[in-house]
């Protein structure tokens, strides 16, 4: 018997021996042959066996829960999204906290996108700081923004329209409260994103004009060089100020056996618009989530299928083009238009996606110290005069409005904090900085970004409003005049630029993942 038993030990150490032997002759062939493939194939190569290690051969399973929490208002509140005030006297359709928590097993992440003009820093801190005590989720692996829809009631002072207190608790509680149903909901799932492309709903908004068109700024300068939303048809128009990011990025997910579970999509457009004054809608943000559920047959699910739509760098794009090529629409006409065309392409790159059982996830977050743009004392000066000549309590030109918006930022604090975020999700990068952002700021982080694809996330974690480039302050226009809706310092968007690569760079090598 022992020698029998050595017998076979011995041959097993033969055998093993045997195919190191071999093992090793393949693998010096294998390094030869590779060195004679283009370095491009092999990394294309290496990245296809990454994503093979992320599945199920590693045991792993991603969950993934969504919900949709109502955010509607009760009728008579001020609607964000003019220079004027107006009252919700309807509501067309309901608004929505859209929320989406993924969890991989390591890290734990929640994104909400409310169907909401703009959101303070204040609310979104309040709803992190109650989900975190309620449910454990950190608030800095929570990321938060508003669509931007221009028919919902004010959340921020801005302009005329001031938000009512009780509204802002009710929308605070209703965030948390989305953020702990999405976790209920918490299901093993698959995941997977594309890129799509929706070039003909996208406009740059601001236009070079013929010499000596554009009208005086409200602070009574002549050195403004473009127009914003100039007359459509204009035979001043010259060209646009700058390009359009015509992607539509979109992270999709399933259950198991293969429905919908939820899809976050993210285009560089402001907003539609086109419902009349006093209505209520979540404007082509919600249309979209609604087309895209019919289009992915994902209606009356349980637990319901959750679309959601978010803000790009849309601070210098709107729907409207401007030579005269689109022709008038009944009121949310254009809007559903807009949904369609985009919640068809999404469908259609949906069709042709791999999906995988677990992906890393990672987030880092930052705070970063902006200097405000205060007005000098003459300017105050000029703008008192101009509000002690003005009648009625409805301020009506301008010069008006953005006299009282001198008054009101004078007393601003000379620095703000805000709230730079990236995200990780698998092979996605997603950039959040709390303010309407030109699209040239948008092009760059995708073309430089580690992360492939890479989108960003506007109006994300509070809002300190427009973020012009250096060259748009130059350039003058609507958008870089000194308000509550554009203060900060001229130098903000290359140091916004400068950090969220260092965040993108961050989540790329979090070693947890």
């Amino acid at each position: 018997m022992a020698r029998d038993a050595f017998s076979v030990a011995d041959l097993t150490r033969r055998c093993q021996q045997e195919v190191a032997a071999r093992t090793a002759n393949w693998l010096n062939s294998l390094v030869k042959r590779l060195r004679k493939i283009p370095f491009a194939l092999v990394v294309l190569l290496s990245c296809g066996w990454s994503l093979v290690s992320y599945g199920a051969a590693e045991g792993r399973q991603l969950r993934v829960g969504a919900a949709a929490s109502n955010i509607s208002p009760w009728l008579g509140l001020s609607i964000n999204g003019g220079f004027g005030d107006h009252k919700a006297t309807n509501i067309h359709d309901e608004l929505h906290a859209r929320c989406l928590v993924l969890d991989n097993g390591e890290t734990r992440l929640g994104l909400v996108v409310v169907d909401c003009c703009m959101v303070p820093r204040e609310i979104f801190d309040d709803a992190k700081r109650l989900i975190e005590k309620e449910t454990g989720l950190p608030a800095d692996h929570l990321l938060m923004s508003a669509t931007h829809t221009h028919s919902a009631p004010a959340a921020t002072p801005v302009f005329q329209s001031d938000p009512d207190p009780d509204y802002q608790q009710f929308l605070t509680r209703r965030i948390a409260d989305g953020v702990r149903r999405a976790i209920a909901n918490l299901t093993p799932a698959r995941i997977s994103w594309g890129v799509g492309s929706v070039p003909n709903q996208v406009f740059n908004r601001r236009w070079r004009m013929q010499s000596g068109t554009v009208p005086p700024n409200p602070f009574g300068g002549t050195n403004d060089q473009v127009k914003m939303n100039p007359n459509i048809g204009d035979p001043n128009l010259i060209e646009p100020a700058g390009p359009t990011d015509p992607q539509v990025c979109f992270i999709s997910i399933v259950r198991t056996n293969g429905r919908p579970l939820a899809l976050l999509a993210n285009y560089s457009l402001h907003y539609c618009g086109g419902m009349g004054s006093g209505v209520i809608s979540a404007d082509y943000y919600g249309a979209f989530a609604d087309r895209l559920q019919q289009l992915l047959e994902a209606d009356r699910q349980d637990p319901p299928f959750v679309a959601i739509m978010s803000n790009g760098t849309s601070g210098n794009i709107n729907n409207v083009d401007f030579r005269g090529g689109q022709s008038r629409q009944p009121p949310f006409g254009q809007l559903r238009m807009v949904a369609n065309d985009v919640a068809t392409e999404v469908a259609r790159v949906c069709s042709t996606l791999e999906y995988r059982d677990w992906v890393p996830l990672a987030a880092r977050q930052t705070e970063i110290r902006f200097g405000v743009r205060q007005p000098k004392q003459d300017e105050i000066d000029r703008a008192r005069s101009i509000l002690a000549a003005a009648k009625g309590p409805q301020l009506r030109s301008p010069e008006e409005v953005y006299a009282r918006e001198t008054v009101l930022i004078k007393d601003y604090p000379s620095h703000v904090q805000s709230i730079l975020q990236a995200l990780r999700i698998g092979d996605v990068g997603i950039a959040a900085i709390p303010c309407e952002v030109f699209v040239e700021i948008g092009l760059d982080i995708k073309r430089v970004s580690p992360f492939k694809p890479t989108f960003t996330i506007s109006l994300a974690n509070g809002y300190n409003g427009y973020l012009p480039t250096v060259e748009h302050h130059n350039l003058g226009g609507y958008e870089t005049w000194r308000a509550r809706s554009s203060y900060l310092e001229i130098e903000a968007a290359p140091r916004i630029y400068s950090t969220v690569m260092e965040l993108l760079r961050a989540v790329k090598s979090d070693s947890s993942n």
